[in-house]
């Protein structure tokens, strides 16, 4: 199904827009918040998808039963399992070294609750793999998807986390209690 189809049901039947400033790389992490709702990966993977890009996405492996997993894996879904020896960042890492292209969307937040205590490992990701992140937010209130600002990972880590917190500030959730970022 082509970029047309997914832009008639994004923009049309939903009534989203989208703000796109910024250029795709062939490889990147796509860090995208706030994530308040499970509505989320439907309108992120619509947004993608009149982009014309296959993004894949991480979900824990509980998600991946039948018949949902052959949807979620269809769609780009990579299942974790958080028992599994090895590290996470090592897979990922490897799967962007083995690939021409390849897009991994990570919500930062963990979960679909507030929490100011973001996890770092699509940050880790982006380091090691050597690959920007691009910043993709989700705003509710206006009903726009938007990918405004690409950033490169320094190795300052607490700098760096602090940077891509306010950039997310100016977005509003589904459900904004949901959402937190611990900045100010």
């Amino acid at each position: 199904m082509g970029k047309a189809f997914f832009s008639f049901i994004y923009s049309r039947l939903l009534g989203w827009k989208s703000d796109v400033t910024v250029d795709y790389p062939d490889k990147c992490v796509i860090c995208a918040a706030p994530h308040t709702s499970n509505w989320d990966l439907l309108l992120g993977k619509l947004f993608c998808a009149t982009q014309g890009k296959k993004v894949c996405f991480m979900m824990k492996k509980e998600w991946f039963f039948f018949p949902l997993g052959m949807a979620f894996r269809a769609m780009g879904g990579i299942a974790v399992d958080r028992q599994r020896k090895g590290s996470l960042v090592d897979q990922m890492v490897g799967r962007f070294a083995r690939s021409r292209q390849f897009y991994l969307a990570i919500t930062p937040e963990g979960t679909r609750k507030a929490n100011p205590d973001w996890k770092k490992g699509f940050y880790y990701i982006a380091f090691e793999a050597r690959v920007p992140v691009l910043l993709i937010g989700i705003d509710y209130p206006s009903r726009t998807i938007s990918c405004n600002r690409i950033f490169v990972p320094t190795g300052d880590v607490e700098k760096d986390m602090r940077e891509v917190k306010i950039y997310f500030t100016r977005f509003r959730g589904k459900h904004q209690d949901r959402f937190s970022t611990g900045i100010g």
